[in-house]
């Protein structure tokens, strides 16, 4: 996964090196908050979530992709002055700060996009081959792990989306769904 490669190389390092420099005390204050979170939209994220349309993601995964998006979002908040003490802001305060969108969110409606892409694609093409086909043979013992499609399936049963597989074929509609699949609080 392309995370885990990020997450425990150079770029994480790089990254949190930065955020954690002393000057300013480690907070951005010499520019703007907007222009640091459409850096971080713009930069950032695409780079940590680069292929995060096929990723299929454990709770752990999403947690530490989460815990990495809000010290991101704690350097460019910065600490709050409430009671004659400066505090670092909790989880919830980033997540009204960030009105409701997080990484996460962002992942699971690049997902339901691609999931309506390979819908849509002609059955010759290799994308298509692969999500279409039937694996053959037996699965091993135990509980098996969730496929990419029954994830994203579970998501739009979560949304309360019905019949997503004639939804895809009106493109409108289809944005509509990934829009709402990025702001939906139940993902």
């Amino acid at each position: 996964m392309i995370f885990e490669y990020f997450s425990g190389k150079k770029f994480i390092v790089k990254i949190t090196r930065s955020l954690n420099s002393d000057k300013n005390n480690g907070y951005f204050t010499c520019t703007p908050r907007y222009i640091y979170i459409r850096l971080y939209k713009a930069l950032i994220r695409p780079v940590v979530t680069y292929g995060a349309e096929t990723w299929t993601m454990t709770k752990k995964e999403e947690q530490a992709v989460l815990i990495f998006e809000r010290k991101i979002f704690r350097r460019i908040y910065g600490p709050k002055y409430e009671d004659e003490e400066w505090k670092s802001r909790t989880n919830r305060e980033l997540e009204e700060l960030s009105k409701g969108e997080n990484i996460v969110k962002w992942i699971k409606g690049q997902r339901i996009s691609w999931l309506g892409h390979l819908e849509r694609m002609e059955e010759d093409r290799m994308p298509k081959k692969i999500f279409t086909q039937e694996l053959e043979g037996t699965r091993r013992r135990g509980r098996h792990r969730k496929g990419w499609r029954e994830e994203v399936e579970r998501d739009l049963q979560v949304m309360g989306v019905r019949r997503w597989t004639e939804l895809v074929t009106e493109g409108t509609k289809w944005r509509g769904t990934v829009r709402q699949a990025k702001a939906h609080n139940g993902l």
